[in-house]
Parts: C-alpha cells; structure tokens; sequence
C-alpha cells in the first residue's frame, strides 16, 4: 500500500491553502462596489442684502430680517435720470416683530461689544450710524454691514443746529452721511433716523423733501430711554422694554455710542425678555411699519 510521504502531504496542503485563497479573493473581487453616497443638497441662502432696482420696484420682501440698501448715491441718480421717489410699499406686517436699532455710532468699545453679543444669539439689529463716526470707526462700519444688520443713516454729525436750520440744510447732511457710508461699502441706506427723533422736529417742508429723495424716516415706540440724563442703570432699560413691547411692530430705541456700557450690560436680558413675549427680530426696511 502506497503511504504518501509527510513532504507530499504538506504540498498537496499548501495547494488546498492556495485554491481556497485563492477562491476567497475572486469571490472578493467580484463583489459590486458600494454605491457612492449622493453629496448632500446645496442649502441655498438668503442674501446678505438687497440692492434696490433702479426704478425701486423690488422693496417689498417675504420677510423682516433681509437689509435693503441702494447701490446709486441720489447725486448718482440725478445725473442718471433715474427715480429718487419710492413707490408705494405694503407694510410687513406677516410676524410679531422686535427691531432692536442702536443710534450714534459707531465706536470701537460699545458698538463692538453689541455686535459680539447680537452674533452669539443670532440676532439682526439696525445700526443708525453718524457719517464722521463712519469715517473714524471704518472697520466697525463694515463688521456690522458684513454681519447682516441693516446700517441706517442718522445725520453726518447730529449738529441739532445746522441739521434743522432748514429742510435743504437737513437734506445735505443727510447726503453728506450717505456719501461717507458709500465711499466705505459701496451702497447706501434708504433708511433714517433724525437726531432725537422727527416729531417737533420736521415741519411739512422736511416731510417733502424726505419723500422727495427716497428717504424713509422711522422714529420708535419702545425706548429703553438709555440717553436719560438721569444715568439710568441696564435693570432701568430692561423695565422700560418690558413693559413698553406690547404692539407686533416694536422699533426699540437703544444707543451703542460712547458712554453707554450700561446698554451693552442689558442687551442679552433684553433679547430674552423680546422671545418670551413672542417677537421675532428683524431690521429696519423701507417696508417696515411706521412706530405710530
């Protein structure tokens, strides 16, 4: 009887090892490839701003918290021959809205420290901004028109004097604060605030002459009265807001200048007192409601 040998039996074992090896990597490399996974959709966003269309028609947005700017300055428009008159625009009136707006800036401290807090709870404001701070302060300018809050214009140097002297006097430094905020960005607001507000300020020859230019005036209805002479303290602040946002379309009269640190130490309760009554926030627009 044949008796394989102990170095046949390990080759014919080396071969099974081969073959079955073998076997497992074609079975292996016949196996389909998994399908690649589909990238995920592009979520698309909405933009930072809307420029204005030359003839103003696309002014009425879906929403509150979108700024809306002019990319022609009016002496631009003048000599293009194009409209500085604003058509009629429907009112936002689709949410129960808070518009936190900061006058007077902006400054490097107050105006900066408002700005980190706004970003950490992700909140749009609108900052009415003085011409000469514009030109002082230029990178805080761009950090909050590059953060998304609506930039409005509040007079090149609030010179209660000289700004209501006469309409044609306002109306100049009006578009001296607008050609500042241009130079720097290249847009300008339709947006404006008169230092310390229109009413007992504006007679029918400003009202004409600010509708006659595109400008849309917007005073308040909440003020957190932070520019009492009084030198109220934040708890002051965050009472008078409490208590003053009753109404859907809340303009929230606030400063972020110079001096006002108490404002900043308010603000984070001040939010959180707005979501709990209910408001959303958004800024200021040609389509926001008028405060009375």
């Amino acid at each position: 009887m044949f008796v394989p040998s102990i170095k046949s039996c390990g080759a014919v074992l080396c071969l099974a090892c081969l073959l079955l090896s073998g076997c497992g990597q074609s079975e292996k490399a016949s196996q389909p490839a998994a399908p690649a996974e589909e990238p995920a959709p592009v979520e698309e966003k909405a933009p930072a701003y809307i420029t204005a269309a030359d003839d103003f028609s696309n002014l009425t947005l879906d929403n509150a918290e979108t700024p809306v700017y002019d990319h022609y300055t009016l002496a631009q428009r003048r000599a293009k021959g194009l409209t500085t008159v604003l058509p009629k625009i429907t009112p936002y009136r689709d949410k129960k809205v808070a518009y936190l707006t900061f006058d007077d800036g902006p400054d490097e401290k107050n105006t900066a420290a408002v700005l980190d807090i706004l970003k950490q709870e992700g909140v749009k404001a609108t900052f009415y901004v003085l011409g000469k701070n514009v030109k002082a302060y230029p990178d805080i300018t761009k950090r909050i028109f590059n953060e998304g809050h609506a930039l409005g214009n509040h007079s090149y140097d609030h010179d209660y004097k000289r700004l209501y002297a006469s309409a044609d006097s306002y109306l100049a430094e009006m578009e001296q604060a607008d050609d500042a905020i241009y130079e720097l960005l290249g847009v300008r607001p339709l947006i404006t605030r008169a230092p310390s507000g229109r009413m007992g300020n504006f007679t029918a020859a400003y009202e004409a002459i600010m509708d006659a230019n595109g400008y849309v005036e917007h005073d308040w209805n909440v003020s957190s009265a932070d520019a009492a002479p009084n030198h109220p303290v934040a708890q002051d602040f965050i009472d008078n807001i409490s208590g003053q946002a009753v109404m859907n379309s809340a303009i929230i009269l606030m400063h972020s200048s110079a001096g006002h640190e108490e404002t900043v130490k308010a603000l984070p309760e001040i939010i959180r007192v707005l979501r709990e009554k209910g408001y959303s926030f958004g800024v200021i627009t040609p389509m926001t409601p008028q405060p009375w």
